[in-house]
């Protein structure tokens, strides 16, 4: 029986990443991501004048490292870093810094790991140019200030390769991950159109949260599937659920 096929639509090099976890559950992906990592002219302070770093992606984590490797000097590794998740942990713990510790959850669950934690001084955010929640808000209501630094932004797509939205409208795809809810809502204004109507409404949508899954609920798709947590483990647990689905008799 053919393998389900799953369409991975996060930005490189985490497409590639969650690709090969599809293919070792017998998933076949087809990737596509619908955004890329693009630097920006940021500037790193010195660290050392901090109490802690907030990093809300893997992402984050590696253009901060990029930029550390061109300072003069050593960066402070033993800082506190907290990051949103344990993917962003483990790319903290690649750049260098030995003090990592996950929320394991949303941007809530950073800040109020971050309030738990009441770093000595002011928390550095290396964060995107479109940032998909308010951390330094969050933090201010604990009287925890913060300085946000733009690193990086993350540019979208303008449409669909030719060759995948031909596959989706034959519908060959029976599935869609979903790891944000910009993503998501690139991918419901690139499926606007008539042709699109058998995806909005056949295709699951497999999601890694709530907020993520709104923007295509909010374009009419109609099935979608939640992760039972906000990380890449539950969403490979929610993938091969839904593709054993697929082949049962």
């Amino acid at each position: 029986m053919d393998r389900p096929r799953l369409l991975v639509t996060r930005p490189q090099p985490d497409a590639d990443r969650t690709a090969g976890h599809l293919r070792a559950l017998e998933i076949e992906p087809i990737i596509a991501p619908l955004l890329r990592a693009e630097p920006r002219e940021g500037t790193i302070p010195d660290l050392s004048a901090f109490g802690a770093l907030a990093i809300t992606s893997a992402n984050a984590a590696r253009f901060l490292a990029r930029e550390l490797d061109g300072l003069d000097g050593a960066a402070p590794w033993q800082l506190p870093v907290f990051t949103v998740g344990d993917h962003s942990a483990h790319e903290a713990r690649q750049a260098g810094f030995t003090n990592v510790i996950s929320a394991q959850g949303t941007l809530n669950d950073l800040a109020h790991l971050i309030e738990t934690n009441r770093p000595d001084g002011t928390v550095f955010y290396p964060a995107a140019h479109h940032q998909s929640g308010d951390l330094a808000g969050l933090l201010a209501r604990s009287g925890i200030s913060t300085r946000t630094e733009v690193l990086y932004e993350m540019v979208a797509a303008e449409a669909l390769a030719p060759e995948v939205a031909e596959t989706l409208i034959r519908g060959e795809v029976a599935g869609i991950l979903f790891y944000s809810r910009r993503t998501a809502q690139i991918f419901a204004e690139l499926c606007k159109g008539d042709d699109f109507d058998p995806v909005r409404r056949q295709v699951e949508c497999l999601c890694v949260s709530e907020s993520c899954a709104q923007p295509l609920i909010d374009n009419h798709f109609l099935r979608i599937s939640l992760a039972d947590d906000p990380d890449h483990g539950a969403m490979m647990s929610l993938a091969l659920a839904f593709a054993r689905e697929q082949i049962s008799p």
